[in-house]
């Protein structure tokens, strides 16, 4: 089931200015750090004592005004559903992200709908740039074409260059898979070239510059302090998208500008606050691929290893999510996120493996996400009566 998680919603002028106080307190605020202590209430000073009044006076009637304090103005609510401009944060999960090209393929079918920016790390942000790279080249069927031709190679590939190309192996998951002895940069067998060969068939990275290109954040992780790295359309390149796929115990790390990158979804999988910040437009749709929730307590190694790269994954987007909620009850309340996530869609999803490319899998997330984005698409009269129940702080589930 997809969500819709509804704030006040501003059109034309006023949105363009919701959107730029929610990048101010953004830009400004730490964070994570929680919000500002209040400012201690002063002592209040008891008023001076009135003169005795005598026991034979009667006292006489007392008339007294109140004021009310003006009430702060309401923003208007949008009632506008889908959103005429959107912005997307796509999540990597190797595999999974076919259901990511499920969503994207139906949104392109809408044609009121206007992509804004557009975020994502590890697989996510190989379906940002196929995306991107189709709209500035031939517009919406364009970028549908690039994105099915895309995966259906990897389908009929099915090959170990396949699943680095999506990021397919966790670091635990490779040290499992390939031994203890593995060391980063001696096993690759496929090395990084033909890999770059095989992104550039698929993407015209030229093109990522031009004006009618959707404007791309996409993600990778420095290894020299742990940071979070966002490479904008001007400087995404080959090796940005090898960077953002990049298992750190599969193949070596890929070095930009005399910086070493490791895969992008360690430190913001896929970045929202970069996101909020960025965009034009207050609506954001988050995809998530990676499960939240699983109900079986693993014991073998390799489930083990799957819940730990699950939860990992989602570590970073939660707590971008906890500070987006933030930035809405503070001074963002026309900031509207929601989220299609795999799992309410793909039964089992948590105990599947996202290195998974048998065709059947493959088109049933696809299929998958066709149909989450077809309902996330149709919840406009249901969100409109459950907007006007909604309290002035949403919650983000």
């Amino acid at each position: 089931m997809s969500e819709k998680i509804v704030g006040a919603h501003i059109d034309g002028g006023s949105q363009n200015a919701a959107r730029t106080a929610a990048s101010q307190l953004l830009s400004a605020t730490d964070i994570w750090s929680g919000a500002p202590s209040p400012a201690p209430k002063p002592t209040p000073v008891p008023p001076p004592a009135s003169p005795p009044v005598p026991v034979a006076q009667a006292p006489a009637p007392i008339e007294i005004a109140i004021k009310a304090a003006p009430a702060a103005p309401v923003q208007p609510r949008s009632q506008q559903w889908p959103p005429r401009k959107l912005s997307l944060a796509l999540q990597g999960g190797g595999t999974f992200a076919a259901f990511t090209w499920g969503v994207l393929e139906r949104l392109l079918e809408e044609p009121s709908i206007e992509i804004d920016t557009i975020s994502g790390a590890s697989a996510g942000a190989i379906n940002a740039l196929l995306l991107a790279c189709g709209l500035a080249e031939g517009g919406r069927e364009a970028a549908r074409a690039r994105l099915n031709r895309f995966w259906i190679r990897l389908m009929h590939e099915a090959s170990f260059r396949s699943l680095m190309l999506v990021g397919g192996f966790s670091p635990a998951g490779s040290s499992v898979a390939f031994g203890p002895t593995l060391r980063s940069g001696q096993f690759d067998p496929f090395d990084l070239d033909p890999l770059r060969q095989a992104l550039s068939r698929d993407i015209n990275f030229a093109t990522l510059r031009d004006t009618a290109c959707p404007k791309l954040l996409i993600a990778a992780t420095r290894i020299r302090d742990g940071q979070q790295q966002i490479f904008r359309n001007d400087a995404i390149t080959a090796d940005v998208a090898l960077a953002s796929t990049c298992p750190p115990l599969v193949h070596c790390a890929v070095e930009i500008d005399g910086e070493a990158y490791w895969d992008g979804g360690f430190g913001g999988n896929p970045p929202l606050i970069k996101l909020a910040q960025e965009s034009t437009t207050a609506d954001l749709l988050l995809v998530q691929l990676t499960p939240a929730r699983d109900s079986y307590v693993p014991i073998t190694l390799a489930a083990i290893d799957r819940r730990l790269d699950q939860i990992a994954a989602n570590a970073a987007l939660n707590a971008e999510i906890a500070a987006l909620e933030w930035a809405q009850a503070h001074a963002a309340p026309s900031l509207r996120l929601s989220r299609i996530a795999a799992e309410d869609s793909v039964e089992g999803l948590a105990q599947r493996s996202s290195t998974d490319l048998g065709r059947g899998f493959i088109r049933l997330l696809h299929r998958s996400g066709r149909e989450a984005a077809e309902r996330w698409l149709g919840q406009g009269a249901v969100g409109t009566e459950a907007q006007r129940a909604l309290t002035a702080e949403p919650v983000l589930a």
